[in-house]
């Protein structure tokens, strides 16, 4: 029960003095630490795009309440509801994704507001519950939203020259682009008409139809307009100019909407998150220059990790001058693995196999618990509680990796995990 406000205003009067009075040191917060803060605009932006990325900064923040448009059906009041701080969501906040497979074909079970579980509902509507039917699901834990601008920006070309689908050159990594339908796209959540301009904006143009994935734990999204877009509608059933339809769940028969005026967000709203999340700096780095960050470095690079988890990438052209050609470090290729029998959820999106996930970029994995409130959790779903828990689910593509960590002495495997941390 909250505490009536003549009762905090008469603490306030109690405790103030005593604070005041027990030390001789004014009570000042702390400097922020820069090397342990995941969010910030990267450096250099002119006054108007700091004004912008603020703009947008304050809409991924603000929470939404059904008289904004909120819901009928939802996950989430606010962007930062799961992404805190712009770091890695707990599992607490996990989204579940489910489906079933019918006669050799995955069903994303729309009739039951699948493929995404609105477990929340503004008054007077039924939040959904996972129907009976439903034989895969998954849950995903909202990733860190630090550096994307500098993802979004590697050109298709440089994705592509990473895969190897038949594993050509026989290191038993045979990762491979998720190519999303633009079919599926203006199904899902995008125009025709917003993805000509988004690949005008971002350079990624379409190949025989289809786009290359880079963004969501299967590289289901194509660039940070349609993250966004989907986000707006799927996690908390706010409309916008993209998508001008409240959430549709025939299983709880919310078709009339939330009786806000659509769109419930402007284009301008849209564009300010997208150029939020693309200004937002990358992870900082720690320790780098400790000999066991360093040795632990070299040691990851040898057992197989960088194999899939690529240190150094480049940035293709971007509207914005100081991620346009830039070297940048996130640990990633942003391809599909085949990640084995550990990692099976049974859940599949695009053209991603059940047991196949993007690989996740590493930086910032080191402010993972400091993200998270105190504890950690990794992967997908926030199964795994610590960096060696996480290394052991890696079978399949990463089951070699896996065996060549295991096999180091300790001393070892606390030098790459000393690496990991400075991410």
């Amino acid at each position: 029960m909250p505490m009536p406000s003549r009762r905090l205003s008469a603490l306030r009067f109690v405790l103030v003095p005593m604070l005041l009075l027990a030390c001789g040191e004014p009570f000042l917060p702390g400097a922020i630490d820069p090397t342990t803060t995941l969010d910030g605009p990267i450096d250099g932006l002119s006054a108007t795009q700091v004004a912008t990325h603020a703009r947008g900064d304050a809409e991924f923040a603000r929470r939404f309440a059904a008289i904004d448009g909120l819901g009928p059906t939802f996950v989430a009041t606010s962007c930062e509801s799961c992404h805190v701080g712009d770091g890695k969501g707990h599992p607490l906040f996990d989204i579940t994704r489910f489906g079933r497979y019918a006669e050799g074909l995955f069903d994303r079970m729309p009739a039951h507001g699948g493929p995404q579980l609105q477990n929340r509902a503004i008054l007077g509507y039924a939040a959904e519950q996972l129907p009976a039917g439903a034989t895969a699901i998954a849950r995903f834990t909202a990733p860190a939203v630090t550096g994307l601008g500098y993802l979004e920006a590697l050109d298709d070309a440089t994705i592509l020259a990473n895969a190897d689908p038949t594993d050509a050159n026989g290191d038993g990594i045979s990762g491979r682009p998720s190519m999303v339908d633009s079919t599926d796209l203006v199904i899902d959540v995008i125009s025709v008409s917003d993805l000509a301009a988004g690949a005008e904006q971002t350079r990624h143009r379409p190949t025989g139809g289809q786009y290359v994935g880079r963004f969501g734990k299967k590289a289901r999204t194509i660039n940070l307009l349609h993250q966004t877009v989907f986000a707006y509608s799927e996690d908390m059933g706010i409309t916008s100019e993209h998508v001008p339809q409240d959430l549709y769940s025939p299983h709880v028969g919310s078709q009339g909407g939330d009786g806000v005026a659509d769109p419930e967000v402007s284009a301008a709203v849209v564009d300010a998150v997208v150029f939020y999340l693309r200004t937002l700096r990358p992870p900082p780095r720690r320790n780098a220059g400790d000999a066991a960050v360093q040795e632990g470095e070299a040691l990851f690079t040898q057992i197989g990790c960088s194999a899939c988890h690529i240190p150094t990438l480049r940035a293709g052209r971007s509207d914005i001058p100081q991620i346009s050609g830039a070297l940048f470090s996130p640990y990633t290729d942003l391809l599909l693995h085949d990640m084995g029998s550990e990692l099976d959820d049974g859940y599949t999106e695009g053209d991603a196999a059940p047991s196949e996930w993007r690989t996740a970029p590493l930086w910032g994995i080191g402010l993972v618990e400091r993200a998270q409130g105190g504890g950690a959790h990794y992967l997908h779903d926030g199964r795994a509680t610590s960096l060696p828990d996480a290394i052991r689910f890696h079978g399949g593509e990463g089951a070699s990796s896996r065996a060549a960590f295991t096999a180091l002495d300790a001393a070892k495997q606390a030098r790459l995990l000393a690496f990991l941390r400075s991410l």
